[in-house]
């Protein structure tokens, strides 16, 4: 019931963008998965709830999925000399250049569960520049933008800014490596229209 201090609606109402989103733009057929795949689905709805979008775009070919699984655990989960809050932080600074939807949504959610800061998860999505980082966590970000950017320009005074930084010849090349991976996978992200879980939106927030 109106009131009299109902105001008249101006302009046009967005529509709301939360329907379950699509997994990617292309018709592209579930193959049928190895028993190690689909065992690795199953841990996924497990300890997640679901199954990443990222894993079902890559779910069409058995191969493919088990390459792309394989190098995405080696980076982001083995032993490093880099955090996985701080290989983390890297694939969203780098998302971020990219303007990549699914990562920014994905591992944005990432940096929140891991590091307990929302206003993190933000500042990386959005300016990383404009966090209170660390000079090695400067450092880090400030070689993963470059060599997003511009990585002919990347020399050896960006690798000796990492050595002083305190980073170690191995964790340059695991920067390197996370960095590399997701331009890698933002670029197959927006080729493909890739979208992400809607979970992820509301997650450690």
């Amino acid at each position: 019931m109106a009131t009299k201090h109902d105001k008249p609606k101006v302009g046009e109402e967005p529509a709301r963008q939360d329907a379950p989103p699509a997994v990617l733009a292309l018709d592209l057929k579930p193959g049928a998965l190895s028993p190690e795949n689909r065992a690795y689905f199953d841990k996924c709805q497990e300890k997640l709830g679901f199954v990443p979008n990222v894993l079902l775009s890559y779910a069409h070919d058995d191969a493919k999925l088990t390459a792309f699984a394989a190098f995405y655990n080696d980076l982001m989960l083995a032993p490093s000399g880099l955090s996985k809050l701080e290989r983390e932080m890297i694939a969203v600074a780098v998302s971020s250049v990219n303007r990549c939807y699914y990562c920014l949504s994905a591992h944005g959610a990432a940096v929140r569960q891991l590091s307990g800061d929302p206003v993190l998860g933000e500042l990386m999505a959005m300016n990383y520049r404009a966090a209170n980082l660390s000079a090695r966590h400067r450092a880090m970000l400030d070689f993963s933008v470059k060599l997003t950017e511009t990585p002919h320009l990347i020399g050896d005074d960006d690798r000796e800014g990492l050595r002083k930084a305190g980073f170690g010849e191995r964790d340059i090349w695991d920067i390197g490596a996370v960095a590399s991976f997701y331009n890698m996978s933002n670029r197959m992200a927006s080729a493909v229209d890739m979208r992400p879980n809607a979970e992820y939106h509301g997650q450690a927030r």
